[in-house]
């Protein structure tokens, strides 16, 4: 009688049940390998045991991160005078997915009725590497931020230079480095949000030149890749070499923010900027 009530389904009907579960519907976390249902890691995408931040685009960062997310120079994108197929291919897969035409979105946002200017890498953008255009997109977004008297904050997620574009690529970071600087030199605020990853020419530049770098839980933050190190100095680096916690106790970063936390966070250094202003 049981056996009657509890028949074992046939192997194509469990097929055709496996075919109906959607795809991501769990989600693995990379850092304490917490398993859990993917609608749990909520709007911001962060893991619910550990508060690692998954990887996301730039614009569902700039929707929740700001009250208001006006972008500018959206047009700026690959140059024509690069031709290889495959890289084009690559760029065109990367706009079709992040929606925006280059690894970095630039825009003027609001926090609380206070105007930022705001960079967000992208890590879907051909793994937010920085190229050409990205170069120019930050290279300008400082010059308005310049000019029109503003703080910066930028969250930075990259693999680093995009070797498809050679000495043009690596050339941005003395670009960027150089618009930085006036920045600062006008006596303006510049913050870093260290994302999950943040290597190559976009830390051994920018990423480290901010008055205030903070960092999200468990981001990967370093210049070299790990394999490369490894085959370095032959041995192997501990578990915990390149997370934003090690480079913390080194002195290179001056806080770690959940993602939870940044808005709130990020609000507050840009009253308390005010406030200093105010007071002369």
């Amino acid at each position: 009688m049981l056996q009657s009530r509890f028949k074992m389904p046939s192997r194509e009907e469990l097929k055709k049940r496996m075919d109906n579960i959607p795809d991501n519907i769990m989600k693995e976390c990379p850092v304490c390998h917490a398993t859990f249902f993917s609608m749990r890691a909520g709007k911001q995408r962060t893991c619910p045991n550990c508060g690692f931040g998954f990887r996301i685009t730039a614009k569902r960062r700039a929707k929740f991160t700001f009250d208001s997310f006006n972008e500018i120079d959206s047009d700026i994108t690959v140059p024509k005078q690069y031709t290889d197929e495959k890289y084009m291919a690559k760029v065109a897969k990367a706009k079709k997915v992040t929606g925006i035409k280059e690894s970095v979105l630039t825009g003027i946002g609001t926090l609380d009725k206070m105007q930022v200017a705001a960079g967000i890498m992208d890590p879907f953008f051909v793994m937010g590497s920085l190229g050409s255009a990205t170069g120019e997109k930050i290279t300008r977004l400082f010059e308005k931020a310049t000019d029109e008297n503003l703080p910066v904050v930028m969250f930075t997620a990259s693999g680093g230079a995009r070797m498809q574009e050679g000495i043009h690529s690596l050339m941005q970071m003395a670009k960027v480095s150089q618009a930085v600087e006036a920045h600062n030199k006008a006596g303006l605020l510049y913050i870093v949000v260290l994302c999950d990853p943040t290597t190559g020419g976009v830390t051994a530049s920018f990423a480290m030149q901010g008055d205030i770098i903070l960092a999200e839980s468990h981001a990967l933050v370093g210049f070299a890749g790990r394999r490369v190190i490894e085959q370095t100095i032959m041995k192997q680096p501990p578990k915990n070499f390149q997370k934003a916690e090690t480079v913390l106790q080194h002195g290179f970063i001056d806080a770690i923010v959940p993602r939870s936390d940044l808005r709130q966070v990020l609000t507050k250094l840009l009253a308390l900027h005010q406030k200093e202003d105010a007071n002369g």
